[in-house]
């Protein structure tokens, strides 16, 4: 009978004990995923746009997801300016969480438990950037700015009242805007500690790159992207995946599942796993092309597909610099890697407000940069042209761009890349113009593209 009694409570204290083990588990990933956060950042903000460490930790590290604000600030970070890593520990039984810098591919974090030993193996893409800066704009610095056609005071207070004020939201923090009219850079202004040349994370603005990016393997006719993504994971005979074509992809339409509105992809984005680990594990949810769902994995995809359909290791990754960035004077642009090599390109790039604007006026050009075309004809009309399901909501969906035809006071012929944290992107092809506006705001703390936007093309003739 004692036993028969003391049964429940022994399954209770088992249940219990095993309950304590899993939230330890917890725990300890959450805070490793946080300490991948404060490494990867700190590494790109100190070795990609050279802000120091003080500097990053008050801004780009404030106002972040709130499930690891609290670990992020409570956890330390050993910069080694020699090695030109960050190291972050979490965790008395682990190694820290490590990010180390290379040329061109700025940052890349290793995998929880990884030690510094790992670094040697990081890929690299060591090639030195052309020497622009002196160059003729947009190619280069050179002659860049003109005044504006239209009131100048009044484009000035548009811009000033982007700057800690409430004109276009609460609570935001504008770091850079930058403004293009007929090609010439008329407003520019940068927060203190940033600058023309300090590179900012682009977050999702990283995606319209992606387009581009597959854009030019189409001009080359590298690539189709009517046809199935050839995503490796996805060729075993009867995956119904691998229907999903490269412009679905790009459309975010292609009928994944995701755990959470617009697919959280914390494990990769800070957690070390790589692209190929994650990225390709998800099931269909909807056919193909029948169902809009904004998704980092789309993306990040699309990319992956790319560098399969890429025998050499060593294109693959001078891929973006080789045909895109730096064709465009975008010497100052990292594109970032896990640590086997693949691209986080929906979210993980740096860049500075000058490159951003610089790949506005390709845009803006339907794809020809300086008499050069890059991307194909018609491409950018493709891209900015709603196809199948669509988002709800003030913008309307394009492939990789944002349509800004449901937004008041702006034209219809208006689009946009956008990005966390106040990336914007805006181009207006029937006004001559191009609108770049920096942000490190703090989650829930929205910026309004379009009322600024608005305020701009006001002041402009």
């Amino acid at each position: 009978m004692r036993l028969v009694l003391l049964l429940p409570l022994l399954l209770a204290t088992s249940t219990a004990a095993a309950q304590t083990v899993v939230e330890r588990e917890q725990a300890v990933h959450a805070r490793a995923v946080a300490a991948g956060y404060k490494a990867l950042t700190l590494c790109s903000a100190v070795f990609n746009a050279g802000r120091t460490q003080a500097q990053a930790e008050a801004l780009e590290l404030v106002g972040i997801y709130p499930d690891y604000q609290a670990d992020v600030e409570a956890l330390d970070a050993e910069v080694d300016a020699q090695m030109r890593t960050v190291a972050v520990a979490f965790d008395a039984a682990l190694p820290p969480r490590i990010a180390a810098w290379r040329p061109n591919l700025g940052c890349a974090q290793l995998p929880i438990g990884a030690d510094a030993g790992v670094i040697a193996a990081l890929p690299r893409f060591d090639a030195s950037a052309p020497d622009l800066d002196d160059r003729p704009w947009p190619l280069g610095d050179r002659d860049a700015t003109a005044a504006p056609r239209g009131d100048a005071d009044a484009l000035a207070a548009a811009v000033e009242a982007a700057f800690d004020t409430p004109a276009y939201g609460a609570g935001h923090a504008t770091t850079g805007v930058l403004v293009l009219q007929d090609g010439r850079i008329i407003a520019e202004r940068y927060r203190e500690g940033f600058g023309p040349h300090v590179s900012q994370r682009t977050w999702s603005v990283a995606k319209s790159l992606t387009g581009a990016l597959i854009g030019v393997a189409r001009q080359a006719g590298e690539l189709d992207v009517s046809k199935p993504a050839l995503v490796p994971e996805w060729q075993a005979p009867g995956d119904p995946r691998a229907a999903i074509t490269v412009d679905q992809l790009l459309r975010m339409s292609s009928g994944l599942h995701s755990d959470t509105a617009g697919n959280r992809t914390d494990a990769l984005y800070f957690g070390g796993v790589t692209v190929a680990e994650s990225a390709p594990g998800g099931a269909l949810v909807h056919p193909p092309g029948t169902h809009f769902r904004y998704a980092n994995n789309d993306s990040v995809l699309a990319v992956h597909a790319l560098r399969a359909a890429t025998d050499d290791e060593e294109r693959a990754l001078s891929r973006p610099y080789t045909d895109l960035f730096w064709p465009l004077g975008m010497t100052r642009t990292y594109a970032e890697t896990d640590w086997r090599g693949g691209f986080v390109l929906s979210s993980q790039v740096w860049s500075t407000a000058r490159d951003l604007a610089r790949f506005g006026l390709l845009l803006q050009h339907d794809g020809v940069f300086e008499g050069r075309r890059l991307l194909p004809e018609g491409w950018v009309h493709a891209a900015t042209t709603p196809s199948g399901p669509q988002p709800e909501g003030d913008f309307a969906y394009g492939a990789t761009l944002w349509l800004m035809s449901r937004t008041p006071d702006v034209p219809a012929d208006a689009f946009a890349a956008m990005g966390n944290r106040g990336q914007y992107v805006i181009v207006v092809p029937s006004r001559g113009v191009v609108i770049v506006r920096r942000g490190e705001d703090p989650t829930g703390q929205r910026f309004d593209p379009a009322a600024f936007a608005a305020a701009l093309l006001a002041a402009l003739d």
